[in-house]
């Protein structure tokens, strides 16, 4: 049996203000109604994976255990970070090598770790890729 990732989802104290910050960095569409939750994704009508935005009065008090790693499809890493840094996220640690390999972990506007890694025009081609299904 298989599963799917439906949604992604934040706690935030202002839903609507996280889930814009993360629709322009994305380069996807802010979804919401009456309803206070905010849903980012791809396209119109939402399929597939999507993050979701709920709001909650407490404030986020410890490092992320789980966190998105994101990769630029039309622009360099470099260009996203910079992207991400006007749009209001803080830079928590830069692991940028001078050969061009690395990442840089940035958290946005409510402390959310996120890494941003290089674009698939940035790596080298793989070679000898193995993969094993378990179970």
């Amino acid at each position: 049996m298989a599963m799917t990732v439906n949604n992604m989802t934040f706690d935030a104290a202002d839903a609507r203000k996280l889930a814009e910050f993360w629709a322009v960095l994305m380069g996807w569409v802010v979804f919401y109604d009456d309803d206070p939750e905010v849903l980012v994704a791809p396209h119109f009508p939402p399929s597939g994976t999507s993050m979701l935005f709920i709001p909650v009065p407490e404030g986020k008090t410890a490092k992320n255990r789980l966190h998105l790693d994101v990769q630029p499809t039309d622009r360099t890493r470099d260009e996203a970070v910079a992207q991400a840094l006007e749009l209001g996220a803080t830079l928590v640690g830069d692991f940028r090598k001078d050969d061009g390999s690395g990442w840089v972990t940035l958290a946005d506007p409510e402390g959310n770790e996120f890494c941003v890694e290089r674009s698939a025009d940035e790596r080298p081609q793989p070679t000898g890729v193995r993969a094993h299904r378990i179970g």
